[in-house]
């Protein structure tokens, strides 16, 4: 049975930190002709993967599609695809990082390193930035975090040669991305396929890796600041309650 889900985006799975709403669409052929009933007009960004809606010109809300879905942009229209991908969330200090073919974890991999300045409570990457060169205890830190970043490269680098990737889903600060990719591993930041995950991870981790690849195989409409209530009369068969959601 289709149903929709809203969810309100700062007590999603308590993971994710996000403003106004997420809505997840079961049906998208339904969603896409009651879209046409309304007038809604739409464009398919392909770098992003999403369907971007607009009333008047003014854009209302975007649908993010799972990787498993296509878009025929010349029809409008949804079709399933075989796809396999990589997640890799990296914050300072801890990074976690998976294979998926066709959706399944087969591979996975969590980092941690010794690079928060416990006072400030920042990376020593960004404090050096600030305050130049520094002692000891920094350069610990330091060697720490360049080995947390080569050793991300490496194991990213070793799924992109060992196994066929469609797309590479990320989060992960650009202020972190000089430290990321190498001229040495496979992984560039020009790379086609780099997909960045549309929610903010607080902690990297092995369950959290699990919550975004099942969010990156389903159906997520998102509306622009004040246009929530404009979706409000789409309706599917089955909502959900919000106790139910704590479960999701």
């Amino acid at each position: 049975m289709v149903h929709q889900l809203w969810i309100n985006r700062f007590e999603f799975n308590q993971y994710f930190l996000r403003k106004s709403q997420l809505m997840i669409i079961n049906d998208i052929e339904k969603f896409l002709a009651w879209v046409s009933e309304k007038g809604i007009d739409l464009s398919y960004d392909t770098e992003r993967h999403k369907i971007r809606l607009y009333e008047k010109q003014t854009i209302i809300g975007d649908v993010w599609l799972p990787f498993s879905l296509a878009f025929d942009p010349v029809k409008n229209g949804i079709y399933n695809v075989e796809k396999n991908w990589i997640i890799f969330l990296i914050r300072a200090g801890t990074a976690a990082l998976g294979y998926f073919e066709e959706g399944a974890n087969t591979e996975h991999k969590v980092f941690r390193a010794y690079m928060v300045r416990k006072k400030q409570g920042k990376s020593q990457i960004k404090y050096l930035k600030t305050k130049g060169k520094s002692r000891a205890g920094s350069r610990v830190r330091l060697g720490a975090s360049e080995k947390f970043f080569a050793d991300i490269n490496e194991k990213v680098s070793e799924y992109l040669d060992k196994y066929p990737v469609d797309y590479i889903a990320y989060s992960c600060s650009k202020t972190l991305w000089p430290f990321l990719f190498s001229a040495e591993g496979s992984l560039k930041k020009d790379d086609s396929r780099l997909f960045k995950v549309p929610m903010h991870i607080q902690e990297p981790g092995y369950e959290i890796l699990l919550k975004v690849n099942e969010l990156l195989q389903t159906i997520n409409l998102i509306p622009e600041e004040n246009f929530n209530g404009y979706f409000s009369d789409y309706k599917e068969k089955e909502t959900q309650t919000s106790e139910e959601e704590d479960d999701w």
